[in-house]
């Protein structure tokens, strides 16, 4: 009996130890909480002029967590609004919906028929740069998925990440800005 009671305490220590060890290794891949994030001081970040400047070759913001370049929005007929993903999430939002059908209608019936689109994933500085590559790629691609669900052609799109490459932030409200994706025409 008492072989059996030190068996099942080996085999609880055991499996204890491997969940806190599984814990640790699923921990590595995420970034940091947006409580114990590092400033965005640290030098990995190179301060750079915001994207979303009005000018015909950069983004204007539309609702949710898109940018839409000045000449997209023309053409759509889109109107200007903050637009940015929630830290740590590459889903749509509710309000994105909208400007997102209004490009895709845009692209495939409206002025943009048969015109490339480049989608350009963003993130904030806050976690490690291949993490936050994957997530602008991940924000990226759920775009281009919404967009190919109401019938644009995938091989009009492109897309990409730039990561935190061009994030401009220093604090939370800086931070929402940094995550986006930036739709603007092809060559």
């Amino acid at each position: 009996m008492t072989t059996v009671s030190i068996a099942s305490r080996t085999a609880g220590w055991v499996a204890s130890i491997g969940m806190l060890f599984l814990a640790s290794a699923c921990g590595a891949s995420r970034p940091p909480s947006p409580a114990n994030a590092p400033s965005a001081a640290t030098p990995n970040v190179a301060p750079t002029t915001p994207v979303t400047a009005q000018t015909s070759s950069t983004p204007a913001s539309t609702a949710g967590m898109i940018t839409v370049s000045d000449e997209i929005r023309r053409a759509c007929g889109l109107s200007e609004h903050d637009a940015y993903f929630p830290y740590d999430s590459a889903a749509l939002e509710s309000q994105d919906i909208a400007p997102l059908t209004s490009i895709a209608r845009c692209f495939t019936v409206g002025p943009l028929t048969g015109r490339t689109m480049v989608l350009v994933g963003r993130a904030d500085p806050r976690g490690p740069s291949d993490y936050n590559l994957s997530l602008g790629q991940r924000r990226a691609d759920s775009v281009e998925r919404y967009l190919d669900r109401h019938g644009v052609d995938r091989t009009k799109i492109d897309t990409s990440s730039r990561g935190a490459m061009d994030a401009t932030g220093s604090d939370e409200a800086g931070w929402a800005k940094d995550r986006r994706v930036d739709v603007m025409l092809g060559g």
